[in-house]
């Protein structure tokens, strides 16, 4: 069997390639196997010299790479070379911390006794990762997992597979050794035949809600470490001493950049009521200044979705607001390209919105967001709760006690304070509630692709 990538650009098919089959899932498997153990034996340096290899090589196709990401899934070129730019931060930084990370832990010290914890390889990971950063979202785990001796099969999006080519003939010419990291194109049918196999010893997921619960339901048979990064619906509070103009333009980037097609992008801005109406005002001003249209075209800063289900999903939750007194504050027709049937979608701002509505409870993962006032601290902390998800949230303003203070009663993995959308690979990538479980990034990604073991000496 085939598939196709359709390119949402003009909805052409933009690739098309085989679906690996179970025969190929047991032949990766089986020499992933073989050569883990050999790798786990090398040392950490000579692991951090294939991969940082491995790192130069992706970076030097950069330019390359950008287009191609453009092409399978339509962020604007002139964005898409920031990718790999964080590509390279983030895995050039797990592999900076991997000596310090891994080296064991010694307990105080006990006459007549050698006690330490070490860490050693989990075997073979499965990395399922999606489309909307298909090198950022895979990086996360992809790195630590080799570096810390593990076997690593990617199962990338169809609508980006070419990404996984990507990696696997940079590996080729850094010189990996064969069958350590392997590509499979799969069904959901055979990802899930995948993760059932015993061979498999660790899973990491970045995706949907429902596709955490096929992951979990896949390895139900097997106690393993399965890491599921499943989206957010992330809020930000502006507070009455936020710098205005520097909220406002960070705000409308977190929101729209990608096609607001980010777990951790803004989907909800809760404002004080004392500068509620300047605040709408200028971000409403800033968004309508986007062009949509073209990626390919260097002064496109806004694409299309990813697919027109997509940008369905979305017109239908505007239309839903629209329907329950919301009010649309950006006119589509300054958007000649945003068109029904089309991937295409303008920008909107929605304001006397309210809970009720699914674009402020249900995750939309497109260029919409709904702005509401608040009076108080205590209100804004108990909207920003209120929401099944718990990825990231924003607070802006000029007060860092209070930031502070807020940060212990915001229920989400990652508090920021006048930022928003990024990930600093020194922090730990987690979250709460249906944004799922474990850790990415961050020496405490180290500890997800390991197990520990306990290595009690007598001497005697």
């Amino acid at each position: 069997m085939t598939f196709k990538t359709i390119t949402p650009i003009d909805n052409s098919v933009y690739y098309e390639d085989n679906l690996d089959t179970k025969d190929d899932i047991n032949e990766v498997l089986k020499e992933a196997e073989i050569v883990q153990k050999k790798w786990a034996n090398t040392s950490l340096d000579e692991r951090i010299v294939y991969i940082q290899k491995f790192i130069d090589e992706v970076v030097s196709k950069k330019d390359e790479i950008a287009r191609e990401i453009t092409l399978q899934m339509g962020r604007p070129v002139s964005q898409s070379v920031y990718e790999i730019n964080g590509f390279k931060e983030r895995a050039q930084y797990m592999l900076d911390i991997a000596k310090e990370s891994l080296k064991p832990y010694y307990p105080k010290a006990m006459e007549g006794f050698e006690r330490k914890i070490i860490k050693e390889p989990l075997g073979t990971i499965c990395l399922i990762s999606p489309w909307n950063y298909p090198f950022l979202t895979s990086v996360n785990v992809l790195i630590p997992a080799l570096l810390a001796g593990n076997a690593v099969v990617l199962r990338h999006s169809l609508q980006t597979p070419l990404v996984a080519k990507q990696y696997k003939e940079a590996f080729e010419r850094a010189g990996l050794p064969e069958g350590l990291f392997s590509i499979l194109y799969l069904n959901h049918e055979d990802s899930a035949f995948l993760l059932a196999d015993k061979r498999v010893d660790g899973v990491f997921f970045t995706g949907s809600v429902g596709g955490g619960h096929a992951v979990q339901d896949a390895i139900k048979e097997k106690f393993i470490p399965c890491g599921l990064e499943l989206g957010g619906k992330d809020p930000a509070y502006v507070r009455a001493d936020a710098d205005l103009e520097y909220s406002v333009s960070n705000l409308v980037d977190g929101s729209f950049f990608n096609s607001g097609q980010s777990c951790c992008g803004i989907e909800r801005i809760y404002v004080d009521e004392k500068i509620y109406d300047d605040f709408v005002e200028k971000f409403v001003e800033l968004t309508k200044q986007y062009k949509l249209g073209d990626p390919l075209l260097s002064d496109t800063n806004l694409g299309p979705m990813v697919k027109i289900s997509a940008s369905d999903f979305v017109r239908n939750q505007i239309k839903e607001a629209l329907n329950c007194g919301a009010k649309a504050l950006v006119d589509e027709k300054l958007f000649p390209d945003s068109r029904e049937g089309t991937p295409y979608l303008a920008p909107q701002v929605l304001v006397d919105v309210n809970h009720s509505m699914s674009v402020m409870n249900e995750e939309s993962f497109g260029p919409v967001v709904g702005i509401m006032k608040v009076k108080s601290d205590a209100e804004a902390v108990t909207l920003m709760n209120d929401s099944d998800y718990g990825l990231t949230a924003s607070i802006w303003t000029k007060d860092i006690k209070k930031a502070e203070e807020l940060s212990t009663q915001i229920e989400t993995g990652t508090v920021f304070m006048n930022r928003c959308d990024y990930l600093d690979p020194g922090l730990a990538w987690t979250g709460v509630k249906d944004t799922g479980r474990g850790i990415s990034l961050s020496t405490f990604g180290y500890d997800q692709v390991t197990r520990v073991k306990s290595i009690h000496f007598k001497e005697i």
